[in-house]
């Protein structure tokens, strides 16, 4: 039996009906067939975005759990919590990396194998969790130093978008140093919706980290970023030139984006790019745009950068 549905047709007032099996069956062949873009040409299963961003809330709960867990905790309830988060998240990460694999793997390999890969990285990720809390605390403690406005670590856990960003980061990039590239993406796209801050997890941020205010900051994939740097919203670290192959098809991974060394602040607004290096202990001004290395010390405002 054909299904059929009323719709409103300004161009063909008396054509009002319109055949449901017949467009189902015209977007079948076009998934199937004429316009087919599924990984290695069949269908595979995805990560759950949602499931996703349980993970991370769970693993957050688990590092700072009086920040993000119950109201109210003791010394006899604070590590059952703790344990439970991890529990739960590491379940929920189990199968995540293991359809994440399926992507991040060239070619196909077994129900088996991609379970025990699956689980070995998680493993592998939950060991990094006592190190990247020291470095998230590290990220704390900037922004406490560089926002005259921070009354304590309790408000800039729970009140700043550029920390929240910053989080997600380093679990995200601690996925992709194991492997698991498109759950890492995944992470980084939540924390984009989430605070407006787009970094990808393949850039590589040093220690005491901190963005203030945040919105629109953008990170390149092979952005390499030093200890103690400070950026402002609107910054981006992007690339300047897409090299391509002879086919035309653009090379993947290359290193295209800054190098920010240690000590450094960029201010609102500012764009760099292409792969160049701004030098420790430099200042670059806001809505300057930088497109050649700068050495240590150097201190880049609008009109200087024009005139130079």
């Amino acid at each position: 039996m054909t299904a059929t549905v009323e719709i409103l047709n300004f161009n063909k007032p008396n054509d009002t009906a319109l055949d449901l099996q017949e467009l189902v069956i015209a977007l079948r062949d076009s998934r199937e067939h004429s316009h087919n873009i599924r990984h290695m040409g069949r269908v595979r299963e995805l990560p759950s975005r949602p499931t996703v961003s349980a993970i991370v809330e769970g693993l957050t709960a688990a590092m700072f759990p009086t920040h993000f867990g119950p109201t109210i905790h003791t010394d006899e309830n604070i590590d059952f919590f703790v344990g439970n988060c991890l529990n739960a998240a590491f379940l929920q990460l189990t199968e995540q990396v293991r359809r994440s694999l399926h992507f991040d793997i060239q070619g196909d390999e077994s129900a088996d194998s991609l379970k025990q890969k699956a689980e070995k990285i998680t493993l592998d990720f939950a060991r990094k969790l006592p190190a990247l809390r020291a470095v998230l605390v590290s990220d704390l403690r900037a922004a406490y130093r560089g926002d005259p406005a921070a009354t304590s670590y309790s408000e800039i856990l729970l009140c700043y978008r550029g920390m929240t960003a910053v989080i997600h980061y380093r679990l995200a990039h601690a996925l992709h140093s194991l492997g698991v590239r498109f759950l890492a993406r995944l992470i980084a796209d939540v924390a984009h919706s989430t605070t407006g801050i787009d970094i990808h997890p393949g850039a590589r941020i040093g220690e005491s980290f901190f963005i203030d205010h945040g919105t629109g900051v953008v990170i390149g994939e092979t952005a390499i970023i030093g200890n103690n740097v400070r950026l402002y919203q609107a910054v981006t670290l992007g690339a300047i030139r897409f090299p391509a192959e002879e086919n035309g098809a653009l090379k993947k991974g290359i290193p295209r984006h800054p190098i920010i060394e240690d000590n450094v602040v960029i201010y609102a607004g500012a764009t760099i790019l292409g792969r160049v290096t701004v030098g420790h202990d430099s200042v670059i001004g806001g809505n300057v745009w930088l497109t050649r290395s700068v050495p240590p010390g150097t201190n880049v405002t609008q009109a200087e950068n024009q005139n130079s």
